[in-house]
């Protein structure tokens, strides 16, 4: 594989995103919400353990955010994409359908970036103190973000794209709230609390409070179940991906 294409599609593929008024307000502008709103409801939100609201939602805000760059931006772009013809072209180019899916993935890498940079300043000017788990952190993201993009993968390339923009959007809400992302997962009911452990977003969530907050132990359960869905989603995307509807 070539660099020089996936570079040059890569950077395509992030001024496209950067031009795009709903991506940047699923990526930016809610995660961001998000944290300046909750950490202001600081006794409603704060769970046992915490001091600050804000040490609660740093952390979530994360996962939130690796949610809407790797399942929600990725998922809905490459399932239009697809519609109109797009991969297929880039497909028959040198830049080669493995180039194309480097090039993806170095996008979402890099508003990841941009989303981790913005995130960790305003947390830290809200009052949070960045932690020396933050390297680890990192490294806890790049597992979510393969889970989430097998999983934005996977409804692109077999929906239409009607329906993958529909059912990303449904699941970012839905996971939103059983990721324990903004809303402490022990308020939860007991039956939802259990189907909300089983998913990837608040295992990425709990894991990345277990490295980011000092008072809580790492999970390591969730830790398991977060790379059961890395390994597994991924796999599925790839055996049943279509590049055309």
């Amino acid at each position: 594989m070539k660099a020089r294409p996936v570079i040059a599609q890569a950077r395509t593929e992030m001024m496209l995103t950067l031009r795009r008024g709903e991506s940047l307000i699923v990526t930016l502008a809610i995660p961001l919400g998000v944290l300046v709103f909750f950490s202001k409801l600081d006794t409603s939100i704060k769970p046992s353990g915490y001091r600050h609201a804000v040490d609660f939602l740093v952390p979530g805000v994360l996962a939130l955010a690796v949610m809407s760059a790797a399942m929600v931006s990725l998922g809905i772009a490459t399932g239009f994409e697809r519609r109109y013809g797009v991969l297929k072209r880039l497909g028959s180019t040198p830049l080669t359908r493995g180039g194309l899916l480097a090039a993806k993935t170095v996008t979402v890498l890099a508003m990841e970036a941009l989303q981790f940079a913005l995130i960790v300043g305003v947390g830290a000017a809200l009052g949070w103190h960045v932690p020396a788990g933050i390297v680890a952190a990192v490294a806890i993201m790049l597992v979510g973000t393969v889970a989430f993009a097998g999983l934005g993968l996977l409804l692109a390339g077999t929906l239409r794209a009607e329906a993958t923009l529909a059912l990303a959007n449904g699941l970012f809400l839905v996971l939103l709230f059983l990721g324990g992302m903004a809303y402490p997962l022990e308020r939860l009911p007991a039956f939802l609390r259990h189907i909300a452990d089983a998913l990837p977003a608040a295992a990425l969530s709990e894991c990345l409070r277990g490295v980011l907050h000092s008072g809580q132990s790492f999970p390591t359960g969730s830790l398991a179940v977060l790379i059961v869905w890395a390994v597994a989603l991924p796999w599925i995307a790839a055996r049943r991906f279509r590049w055309e509807e």
